[in-house]
């Protein structure tokens, strides 16, 4: 379960938040780590800083892009200490533990940290299934990076303890269940976007919010694959039905 999961951190700046990150996952067994367009690494500071990680310092994974960091995962939850105007399923840090390790059973999860000055952008969010947060005093609720990575981290170390101990007992139901990764439910997306301008829904001079509505609504239902390929197929019987529309009515203005 653990070899399933990745931390993301997205544009740091301090070198050294990279390799207390990697202390801080080696701690608890998660090993995978993604930097999202680092401003500078590789740099010595982060090695120093790992001290025992640098092995995960060292094979991390470097992508210019959020959505290149999650394309295989069908699970990702962004951190973020605010409310957001386009929310998704919130969780707190320990109930954030117990999903993860219920999750990674079966495909990769990803835990998404945005920058230590302003976290993550909404348009990254956008891009999660799942907000969490870490409870803390209302004087000062903020955590630094490493801080926080930890405390999460930390959750999903003790809830993976709690599943050995009691080891999970899927029923038929819960077998049959698999999602699509990220890169497939894009794929649906530039579908859906596509139909919908076909048929008129979306005006290409007014796109509005629409599409991002969609996405967002989507990500928070959660289709299952096959339930992915259903839509899809409707997508497709509509863009068969607005071809023979369009044909039909050419041959009208042509007669």
């Amino acid at each position: 379960m653990l070899s399933n999961i990745r931390v993301i951190l997205i544009n740091t700046f301090h070198p050294g938040n990279i390799g207390s990150t990697a202390r801080a996952m080696k701690n608890m067994g998660i090993r995978n780590l993604y930097l999202v367009d680092p401003q500078d690494f590789p740099n010595e500071q982060a090695l120093t800083m790992a001290a025992g990680a640098k092995d995960i310092v060292e094979q991390a994974v470097i992508t210019s892009t959020l959505a290149e960091a999650i394309a295989d995962c069908s699970f990702v939850i962004g951190t973020s200490a605010r409310d957001r105007t386009h929310s998704l399923p919130q969780m707190n840090a320990r109930e954030c533990g117990e999903r993860v390790i219920t999750e990674s059973q079966s495909h990769p999860v990803a835990l998404v940290f945005g920058r230590e000055t302003m976290g993550l952008h909404n348009d990254e969010i956008q891009q999660c299934n799942a907000h969490t947060y870490i409870s803390a005093h209302p004087d000062y609720p903020v955590l630094n990076l490493a801080a926080a990575v930890q405390t999460i981290c930390y959750e999903i170390y003790m809830a993976h303890q709690i599943q050995a101990e009691q080891p999970y007992k899927s029923n038929s139901n819960q077998k049959e269940k698999t999602y699509p990764n990220t890169q497939q439910m894009e794929y649906f997306y530039q579908h859906l976007e596509t139909t919908l301008r076909n048929i008129g829904f979306l005006i290409k001079q007014h796109p509005g919010n629409t599409m991002l509505k969609l996405k967002r609504l989507f990500n928070r239902a959660r289709p299952e694959r096959q339930e992915l390929s259903i839509l899809r197929g409707v997508l497709s019987t509509i863009d068969k039905l607005a071809e023979s529309t369009k044909k039909e009515s050419t041959k009208k203005e042509e007669h």
